[in-house]
């Protein structure tokens, strides 16, 4: 078979090859903590009872934990002010914040969130997560990057595609039983990633999660996604939102969720 018939043939029979089915999901919410208004949230993690927070913006930018039961700050750490926080994750006995365009990834140590290094990023930070092994970050297009989380070095990239189409714009992210679940920025929607291959098994709707009436000038978009370990309870947020909602998924052809 010549060069070019083997290609066309390649290319029909990637052409006639069946999407992967994505499953759809509406949520119905649980419970809901009071979260700080000023918290513009970029990173969001739960650990050992803990909530860990990246706060962004200029100047206002910031590290926090919380103890999760009852939302009590125990400890905070100020960005500098030319730096613009991004998405965190906890890994091991330390805690890695990413930076929005300043391509730098901080490192601090656990126990104090005292500073312990700053990687070089490639790029632009958005979000990071971890499998138990590298990190995981994404840069506002639609590829996943995994990283050595001793010193930062690329080890590769995945490109995420729902139903053959590119995802840009992942944002927060959070390692779930294996998947890599991501908000889509300034949308109301979650995917759920498969890391290997890249692609969107799942979609998230959460439409109508923050009533009209909780919204203020500052109100910014949904991100945020942490599951906590103690009893793999699911808890979503936004940018400047006044609650962390714990939710359950429903099929999204189960009709409208009812609330608590």
């Amino acid at each position: 078979m010549s060069k070019p018939i083997a290609h066309c043939m390649l290319l029909l029979c990637l052409l006639a090859s069946p999407a992967m089915a994505v499953e759809q999901f509406s949520y119905r919410v649980l419970e809901q903590k009071p979260l700080p208004r000023d918290s513009f949230v970029q990173g969001l993690q739960i650990v050992d009872g803990k909530l860990y927070l990246s706060s962004g913006l200029y100047g206002r930018s910031r590290l926090l934990r919380y103890r999760f039961a009852d939302g009590e700050l125990l400890d905070q750490r100020h960005l500098h002010p030319r730096l613009f926080a991004e998405g965190l994750t906890v890994f091991g006995d330390r805690v890695f914040q990413l930076t929005w365009r300043a391509r730098r990834m901080l490192v601090f140590t656990r126990d104090d969130l005292s500073p312990a290094a700053v990687f070089t990023l490639p790029g632009e930070g958005w979000g990071l997560t971890d499998n138990g092994r590298e990190l995981i970050y994404t840069d506002g297009s639609h590829y996943l990057h995994f990283l050595d989380p001793d010193n930062g070095r690329h080890l590769r990239s995945v490109a995420v595609t729902e139903q053959g189409r590119p995802v840009v714009h992942l944002n927060e992210l959070e390692w779930i039983d294996g998947k890599v679940w991501a908000n889509v920025w300034q949308t109301d929607r979650i995917v759920v990633i498969d890391p290997a291959s890249g692609e969107v098994s799942a979609s998230v709707d959460l439409r109508g999660l923050l009533p009209p009436a909780e919204r203020q000038p500052d109100t910014d978009v949904l991100n945020g996604i942490a599951s906590n370990p103690e009893d793999n309870s699911l808890w979503v947020t936004g940018k400047n939102w006044p609650w962390l909602y714990r939710i359950e998924l429903v099929p999204a052809t189960a009709g409208p969720a009812e609330s608590r």
